[in-house]
């Protein structure tokens, strides 16, 4: 039986003998497999599948129509393509390259060369530019503000404390979001083995202590050696500050680490102390606004100090209003401890966010496919794309620089769906309608596609050959084509092939070369990249013939051990070469939403401004039955919803209030909108929160109605399209108010329908 990969893990597909996927059975390296396996033969054969193109029909008629309201006519490749070429040359011929907006943001397919974005963002370079986007939803906060403090991302995006150093040295790991173990059954790129679960029940096992401090229990495994630390969304800044300030009021502060290693602690323990704004961060003031105790703080913070200690957080803690602020404080943190660079010791983002985190990262040999430069300059931070689509021309501020928006007239979707990472949907929808022309790649009618002029259908991964390789995952797999397109189903590749050649960028885009050679060219550079760091990887058809190869590296030292041990030899990037506990270059760009040292600024919707009208904050999670939005129409999803909708847990102390009980339909909502979802009732939830995990298919009851009722259970209706701060421009998705009630009686919508056609 062949192999296959996806996000999800590896696995051997088994085919009937009618050509159809029966089940994804797990690849046998790997010790923790994800169930959502399970949902892979009901996603490739879905009855949603996009079989042939198909455009809108008042978009076909030169009429303006209202996208993901009018129907669709189905027509052939060669009028498609023809339609999306003559789109393309006519924008750039009038308003430039500049106007096209070469969007795609999403984790796409695991398959290094038929990765949606990157093939489509090479076709846009080829053809002269495009406006690109910046950054990502999952950690846009931290991706701008770690340079300035620690010189890179590292952090987040490179190695980290071991799962094995953890065990073996950290007596107490403090983590601000958990772990959650349903977010690590996912690596982009894809994945070989899941390590990430099986490596904190070692870190359990040893001994270790583990702090969750989170609204939510279920964050973190049910074990004796874990206590939970319930605390207010939002409030995790100011939770950190009150440590350091009992650290400094007690003397165990690490003077020596502090004096070596970093610069600009004289700035920030004048804030500690409260000389700088008269408020004092002690234990006593954090209470107050994160609802831990002082007395549990003081502990806390006493517990850090007796040991080697490693101070943890979620992707998700900055995504939200200042997010900044908890990943630069929890820096500092570590700093005042001074275990940084000691193993088992520091801090280190993402733990429990993908599966990847707390192995060993490798940053050579993973093949991957290199587009060509973007020639255009233009550039957005993708959590801006409303406001880039709603504003053309209008200025704003980005990491210590001003930039302008460019008028798009064009937007050319593939590989994700915005209608599920963006916030404010009824926005977005609205902002959607403004461009001249929107083309899209799916497999599926995803809400992206049915918002969409040109839908144009791609193949899934099963149905091409390609690699699946991470350089968070040992495994590098073959995926081998397994079933045949559906309907008249084409790779992304082979659709921008065609485009290229009626473009006259033909070879330009293919560099001359077919899928097979390709694939070939993109292995041998990662073949040689790997013997440049000692380690021998097979030949391309020895590789293809086993199906896989797992490198087996050595334990990597700690991070910033180098520059523990000399901070001048092993200077960070930063201007001073130090760890930046105060950023002049920050402080210098004047935003009062984002200091120059961490700082407690009240977010403008959290409980310590919740009122009658919208009481509970409402977290969105990522769910645990698909990755993001992809497999919701899978047998894993389907069977988790509740009363046919995403469910939204709430504490029992919320329902008791409000007559909850589970199974019931919720209306959420607040002034943006209104989403319904199924009531699950929890005791592992702080009063006054919710939980509604991302992902579920936008389905407003009238699409033709702006801000009509979300009927599927997206959180997204109700989060607000506004920026963490200036530096950053990321998401504040975790950062909003609703209502939560019970209603009698819904409408109900199948999110996972076919759109309406009409005959061409």
């Amino acid at each position: 039986m062949t192999i296959h990969a996806g996000h999800w893990g590896a696995y051997r597909p088994r085919v009937s003998d009618d050509g159809r996927l029966v089940a994804a059975e797990p690849f046998e390296g790997d010790a923790d497999p994800s169930p959502l396996l399970g949902s892979l033969p009901g996603a490739v054969h879905a009855r949603n599948r996009v079989l042939r193109p198909a455009v809108r029909a008042s978009w076909l008629r030169g009429e303006r129509g209202r996208r993901g309201a009018d129907p669709f006519v189905e027509v052939p490749w060669d009028h498609a393509l023809d339609l999306v070429a003559d789109a393309l040359a006519r924008t750039h011929a009038d308003h430039g390259p500049q106007a096209v907006l070469g969007g795609s943001y999403g984790w796409s397919s695991a398959g290094r060369l038929h990765h949606a974005k990157t093939q489509l963002n090479h076709f846009l370079a080829c053809l002269g530019g495009y406006t690109g986007q910046v950054s990502n939803y999952s950690y846009g906060a931290a991706d701008r503000l770690l340079p300035h403090v620690l010189g890179d991302t590292a952090a987040v995006t490179g190695q980290l404390p071991t799962w094995d150093d953890v065990a073996a040295a950290t007596d107490t790991l403090l983590m601000l979001g958990g772990a959650p173990a349903k977010n690590v059954q996912v690596e982009s790129g894809g994945t070989g083995e899941h390590a990430a679960r099986l490596g904190l029940a070692r870190v359990l096992d040893a001994g270790t202590r583990v702090v969750n401090v989170n609204p939510v229990r279920t964050d973190a495994p049910d074990h004796p050696a874990v206590t939970w630390v319930p605390i207010r969304p939002g409030a995790d800044t100011a939770l950190l500050l009150a440590l350091m300030r009992w650290l400094d009021a007690h003397d165990a502060v690490d003077e020596d680490f502090v004096a070596r290693c970093t610069t600009g602690d004289d700035r920030l323990r004048a804030y500690l102390r409260g000389r700088s704004d008269g408020v004092d961060k002690t234990p006593e003031w954090a209470a107050a606004l994160t609802g831990v105790p002082a007395a549990t703080i003081a502990a806390l913070a006493r517990r850090l100090a007796a040991g080697r200690s490693l101070v943890t957080a979620t992707w998700a803690l900055q995504r939200a209003e200042h997010g900044e602020q908890p990943y630069w404080a929890v820096i500092a943190l570590a700093s005042y401890l001074g275990q940084i660079g000691l193993p088992g010791g520091g801090f280190g983002f993402g733990y429990g966010c993908v599966a990847g985190v707390g192995g060993t990262y490798r940053p050579f040999g993973t093949p991957a496919f290199h587009p060509r430069p973007n020639p255009c300059r233009s550039r957005v931070p993708v959590a801006r794309l409303a406001d880039l689509l709603l504003h053309p021309g209008e200025e704003y501020a980005f990491d210590g620089a001003t930039h302008r928006y460019p008028d798009v007239r064009l937007v050319y979707w593939a590989g994700g769906n915005p209608f599920h990472h963006h916030q404010d949907l009824n926005r977005l929808a609205r902002a959607w309608q403004r461009p001249e022309t929107v083309v899209v790649h799916e497999p599926w009618w995803t809400p992206t596609a049915r918002m969409a002029d040109v839908v144009l259908p791609a193949t899934t991964t099963l149905e091409r050959d390609d690699i699946a390789a991470s350089s968070r995952d040992p495994w590098l797999v073959a995926m081998k084509r397994t079933l045949d397109p559906p309907g008249e189903a084409r790779h992304d590749r082979a659709i921008l092939t065609a485009l290229a050649e009626r473009l006259g960028i033909g070879a330009e885009y293919t560099v001359g070369r077919d899928d097979a050679a390709a694939l070939r060219a993109m292995y041998e550079q990662a073949r040689r990249s790997a013997a440049g760091h000692g380690h021998a990887l097979p030949s391309f058809d020895a590789f293809w013939a086993v199906g896989h190869h797992r490198y087996d590296l050595p334990a990597p030292p700690p991070p910033f051990a180098d520059f523990r041990r000399s901070p001048s030899r092993a200077r960070l990037a930063t201007p001073s070469g130090r760890i930046e506990l105060f950023s002049a270059t920050v402080d210098g760009f004047g935003y009062d939403d984002c200091p120059g040292h961490p700082t407690w600024l009240p977010p403008a919707s959290w409980l310590g401004a919740a009122t009658e009208r919208h009481p509970i904050h409402l977290l969105s999670p990522q769910p645990g039955t698909r990755l993001h939005s992809q497999l919701d129409m899978g047998a894993v999803s389907a069977a988790a919803k509740v009363a046919g909708r995403e469910p939204c847990v709430v504490s029992r102390a919320d329902a008791d209030a409000r007559g909850i009980t589970d199974g019931d339909v919720l209306r959420v909502w607040n002034d943006r909108g209104e989403t319904h979802a199924g009531a699950v009732v929890s005791d592992d939830v702080v009063p006054g929160v919710a939980l509604l995990a991302t992902g579920a298919w936008y389905t407003p009851l009238d699409p033709s109605r702006d801000g009509s009722p979300e009927l599927h259970g997206n959180p997204n209706v109700l989060t607000a399209d506004v920026p963490t701060s200036r530096l950053a421009q990321a998401t504040a998705a975790q950062s909003v108010l609703v209502q939560v009630e019970r209603v009698t009686s819904a409408p109900h919508r199948d999110p996972h329908a076919l759109p309406a056609f009409v005959d061409g």
